[in-house]
């Protein structure tokens, strides 16, 4: 089992930066696939981005490609997301994710952290 604990919200204006850290517990953070969601008010939770377990490959949602990166530190076991040029829509809860198989870290992960809020101005 695997708890993860999100960190780095706040505000930020349209075209700043972000960068939000999920911290893992367990020694074993290097064997889960990990995600980003985010759930914006009134819509539906959606995927944002992944990284495999050794960080060798990521996906990403066309909504932030070349914006938001992912990124992974197994030995702090910490993953990354760096948010750059925000736009008023990517206001959302922020949820990391984190499931053992990969298949699943798009849609059903296994566990989820608490979420953060990212607000970003116009």
């Amino acid at each position: 089992q695997v708890q993860l604990v999100e960190s780095g919200g706040g505000l930020a204006q349209a075209g700043g930066s972000l960068r939000l850290s999920c911290a893992a517990s367990g020694r074993t953070f290097s064997s889960y696939v990990m995600g980003w969601f985010r759930q914006a008010p009134g819509k539906e939770r959606e995927f944002v981005l992944a990284i495999t377990w050794n960080g060798d490959r990521t996906y990403y949602a066309d909504a932030v490609k070349g914006r938001f990166t992912i990124s992974r530190d197994n030995a702090k076991n910490t993953v990354y997301l760096q948010m750059n040029s925000l736009k008023p829509e990517d206001t959302a809860v922020y949820y990391c994710a984190a499931d053992s198989n990969a298949i699943k870290i798009s849609t059903t992960p296994r566990y989820w952290g608490q979420g953060t809020q990212v607000t970003v101005s116009s």
